[in-house]
């Protein structure tokens, strides 16, 4: 069946909730601990990713940030987690897409460069360990991230799967 055209209405358009995205990467070491990095413009630790562009897809985002940042050629995998983040002026709300970026090889975290205008150091830490290092809305993502890996992708607001009501 195709799809027909229908004049749109821009007031409606207008009125539209928009919202940020962001697309990140969990890679992992072969014991398992979860990559960090940290970016030069800020004094948190985070997971490889960053600001989904203009017409560009989450998925296309996160393999995009991947390479600028880490210098490596990584495709997204498996959707981890959507992270619904409320309103924070001066930030809009937004959608925090996770992925997963599988275990990486002795030679790829060898291969890693990392972009010096955006990180200036990394670390891999073990998954109970997050909440040490991250901020706790991200803890709470990376870890309910991890815990995903191979069961299937999770919907969170704040980093917390809401509770069924």
């Amino acid at each position: 069946m195709a799809e027909t055209q229908t004049k749109a209405d821009l007031s409606y358009i207008a009125s539209v909730t928009r919202v940020r995205a962001a697309a990140g990467v969990i890679l992992r070491d072969q014991a398992g601990r979860v990559l960090l990095v940290h970016p030069t413009y800020t004094d948190v630790w985070e997971v490889p990713g960053g600001t989904v562009e203009p017409d560009e897809s989450p998925a296309d985002a996160c393999t995009r940030e991947t390479r600028e940042e880490l210098g490596l050629s990584i495709p997204a995998g498996a959707l981890l987690c959507v992270d619904w983040v409320p309103a924070s002026p001066p930030w809009d709300g937004g959608l925090m897409f996770v992925f997963d970026g599988g275990v990486l090889t002795a030679d790829q975290i060898a291969a890693m460069r990392l972009c010096p205008d955006e990180l200036d150091g990394f670390e891999f830490i073990e998954p109970e360990r997050l909440d040490e290092v991250l901020i706790p809305r991200l803890a709470r993502r990376v870890a309910a991230a991890v815990a995903a890996i191979g069961r299937g992708g999770v919907y969170l607001e704040g980093g917390t799967a809401p509770s069924a009501t």
